[in-house]
């Protein structure tokens, strides 16, 4: 059996909120995502198992019942633990008002994990999710449908987790963290960091590795290749317009450093997950 069903969205008819993705997933011991940067909102819920969660220096150990957002522009972590791997689901969406709609919920900046008892009903709604697969304009207005059952649901019994004591990250790395997200598009340096935050580059390195585990050069780098991967698979871009939108101003170096962090190249990459993602026969 597989362990992984995804469905990736291209359409968004719905300026409000829409769909951009969702999925199902039995992790593997030790199965991780990230350090990395993600450009919409993405709403896990847990249904077995246990792992870690962290986001903006703050570790969260969490476990079935309980869930994580992501949040577009912030930088997160997230690994299944070793002897009980979590299986969860997933939405991910964007529009003019999500961030309104999570914040009806109680979710939302330092509020990021939370519980519910609902795990049965969120499952069915993401599988009845996944089953509406093609663009046709009865599946869109399902779908559309069944994101709203999914915070509806989520609304009855949701009780947001309190980070934990004395894990608030440092000042520094979230002012540089801000400059970064705002600004990686553009052919940036670390030490352009650094200057806006108004501490020396050595310093900085020292603060991200504390409060992020990343050096600021891999943190750039992440939101950059991240948000590379979305383009490639969510737009037409050629690989050059991709690279330029993502910093880079010269293809080859986007892509050698593409393929180093995932093994395949711009191109590959699209083709693989465009055949992945496309609709499946009713299972």
């Amino acid at each position: 059996m597989e362990s992984s069903y995804v469905l990736q969205l291209k359409n968004h008819p719905f300026p409000d909120m829409y769909l951009c993705f969702c999925g199902y997933e039995d992790c593997q011991p030790l199965h991780s995502f990230g350090p990395a940067v993600r450009p919409n909102y993405i709403l896990h819920y847990i249904l077995k198992g246990k792992g870690t969660f962290r986001a903006g220096g703050v570790v969260y150990e969490l476990t079935a019942g309980q869930g994580f957002l992501i949040e577009p522009g912030v930088q997160t972590f997230y690994q299944a633990d070793a002897s009980e791997p979590w299986s969860y689901v997933w939405i991910g969406f964007d529009g003019a008002r999500p961030a309104e709609y999570l914040a009806a919920l109680g979710l939302g900046g330092s509020r990021l994990t939370y519980r519910s008892s609902q795990g049965g009903r969120i499952l069915e709604t993401v599988e009845a999710m996944l089953a509406q697969n093609t663009y046709t304009t009865v599946h869109q207005f399902m779908r559309q449908s069944l994101l709203y059952s999914f915070f509806s649901i989520l609304s009855e019994d949701l009780d947001v987790i309190s980070p934990p004591r004395g894990q608030d990250g440092s000042l520094y790395v979230r002012k540089a963290v801000e400059f970064i997200q705002n600004n990686y598009c553009y052919p940036i340096r670390v030490s352009d960091a650094a200057d806006y935050v108004c501490i020396n580059r050595s310093y900085l390195y020292t603060l991200f590795r504390r409060e992020l585990g990343v050096s600021p050069q891999e943190y750039l780098a992440n939101c950059r290749l991240t948000h590379a991967t979305e383009l490639l698979v969510l737009t037409d871009f050629s690989v050059e317009s991709v690279a330029f939108s993502c910093g880079y101003g010269n293809a080859l170096v986007f892509s050698k450093a593409f393929k180093a962090k995932y093994g395949a190249s711009p191109s590959q990459y699209r083709k693989e997950k465009l055949r992945e993602h496309a609709p499946q026969p009713n299972r």
